[in-house]
């Protein structure tokens, strides 16, 4: 059966194509509340896919960050508050275009050019990720275990200002993805005589807490965000002239959330920033920029919405995730007994192609619900941010029972939260500490059974060239990581 059949099937004899709107929906909607991200948008809705099918549950998952990347401009946009980090440079020139009656122009903008940055994305992730799986096939579990290696040195990237911080945070997260059984021997470790305890700790508990519950304790105690005009919120779509103009913005944003997309540790932030740099750079009227220029809006917006897609390329193909949006992707994906990598193309091709299909959906559901969803947002960014706060902890609450009907699970996330909170009020970044969960079995159980296949001869790491490779650009990341923090203006790694 050829890859479109079986996206196809996937898409017609399932509920993907219903819920890949809801996800997209949803998605607009967090993405639409001040200080709810596309990956707390994307945590919150995970444990509600534990009973669903695979490929659906991974569709679902991909839609809510397709949705929420747009979603993050309309608060930018009306109220200059970014709904997500990767929205902020829509701020500079969106608001102004705002404050000059012009805010249905740029949301027009700024759907237009999310749904052509969701495109080129899709069509990158089509193109590159079967090749780089298809090399990944001839991994060993040496290579495979120098593979995680990499992932974690990214930490490196994820750290902030502070590389030791991340360095501790992602040195916690692998602590967690200890306890346990233990994948070789099947003895438990660190359960402490707790039976909830022995199949480990799902990595989707641990982003639930830290994402989620963390961002609400935060919340609690900032003051409540601007609101929004009815006036300013009325959508027009740019015309074939205005087209003609964003064209190059666009092409610039295409670009470089490709490149950055596919980076670990870069993201639609990252993407979203530079692209309205080179956008000015290469305009024919920079003056423009910061006064409110339609290409301001255009460039970053199309990155950020690149990056949906093309954040998904190291993930299915290598299994590492380039965000914290596919970090939680990662963490749908073994919640449902998945391994990211080349052996998901032969073992599961209908998640394969029938994600490639669902972001399609997702990205046409994008255009028409985000011709149809502002008024509700509106209303949304409108209400007392007590009753919004409250809704989400009751999900948060909801989906960590109803994954296993545990209140123990429940006990989990909120520990995890206070424990976010914890680190975010001492400057330690939580990304790194995901990475650190998700990719810490992956690394145990390939080193451990490499030592089992060598027969305790670490040798082995040296001998097979994949690994040799992958370990010493994983000792380039680190060491540049390294004499980045050297050169800090403070002359010494950062605490």
């Amino acid at each position: 059966m050829s890859e479109a059949a079986i996206a196809w099937k996937v898409l017609t004899h399932s509920w993907a194509i219903p819920l890949a709107f809801v996800g997209v929906l949803w998605g607009i909607i967090g993405g639409a509340l001040p200080g709810i991200s596309a990956s707390i948008a994307m945590a919150l809705l995970l444990p509600f896919t534990f009973a669903m099918d695979p490929p659906t549950a991974i569709i679902m998952l991909a839609s809510v960050y397709v949705g929420a990347e747009y979603g993050g401009s309309i608060p930018a946009i009306l109220i200059r508050t970014p709904g997500n980090n990767s929205a902020m440079a829509t701020v500079i020139d969106g608001f102004e275009m705002n404050r000059q009656g012009r805010g249905g122009e740029a949301l027009g903008i700024s759907l237009m050019s999310g749904f052509i940055g969701g495109l080129f994305g899709l069509a990158v992730l089509i193109v590159a990720t079967g090749p780089l799986a298809r090399f990944a096939l001839s991994f060993t579990p040496p290579a495979y275990f120098a593979l995680g290696v990499l992932g974690l040195s990214v930490i490196a990237g994820l750290s902030g200002r502070s590389l030791l911080k991340g360095l501790f945070a992602g040195l916690l997260g692998f602590l967690v993805a200890t306890i346990g059984t233990d994948p070789v021997s099947g003895i438990s470790r660190f359960t402490f005589d707790s039976p909830d305890l022995l199949s480990g700790v799902r990595p989707a508990l641990v982003m639930l807490g830290l994402f989620a519950v963390t961002e609400l304790m935060v919340q609690v105690i900032e003051p409540d965000w601007l609101k929004a005009e009815a006036a300013g919120a009325r959508l027009k779509l740019p015309g074939w002239a205005m087209h003609k103009r964003l064209f190059r913005p666009n092409a610039i944003g295409a670009v470089v959330g490709t490149v950055e997309g596919v980076t670990p540790g870069a993201g639609g932030t990252v993407a979203a920033l530079i692209s309205y740099n080179e956008a000015k750079r290469w305009s024919k009227h920079p003056e423009e920029f910061g006064r409110g220029s339609p290409e301001g809006v255009a460039a970053p917006e199309c990155a950020n919405n690149v990056v949906t897609g093309t954040a998904l390329v190291p993930l299915l193909g290598l299994g590492i995730p380039a965000s914290n949006s596919s970090a939680i992707l990662l963490g749908g994906l073994l919640m449902h007994g998945l391994t990211p990598g080349p052996m998901l193309f032969d073992k599961n091709p209908e998640v394969v192609y029938g994600l490639y299909g669902g972001l399609l959906v997702a990205n046409l559901a994008m255009l028409v619900l985000g011709l149809a969803i502002l008024t509700p947002s509106l209303w949304l960014v409108n209400r007392p941010k007590p009753y919004v706060l409250a809704f989400v902890f009751a999900l948060v609450v909801t989906g960590s029972y109803a994954m296993q009907q545990s209140i123990f699970d429940v006990g989990l996330v909120l520990g995890f939260g206070a424990l976010g909170y914890v680190m975010r009020w001492m400057g330690i970044p939580q990304l790194p500490m995901v990475l650190g969960v998700v990719l810490g079995f992956m690394v145990e159980s390939n080193f451990r059974r490499s030592l089992v296949i060598s027969g305790g001869d670490y040798a082995i790491f040296l001998k097979d060239p994949i690994s040799v490779t992958l370990l010493v650009i994983s000792a380039a990341i680190v060491i540049f990581s390294v004499r980045r923090e050297l050169r800090a203006p403070s002359g010494g790694l950062a605490i």
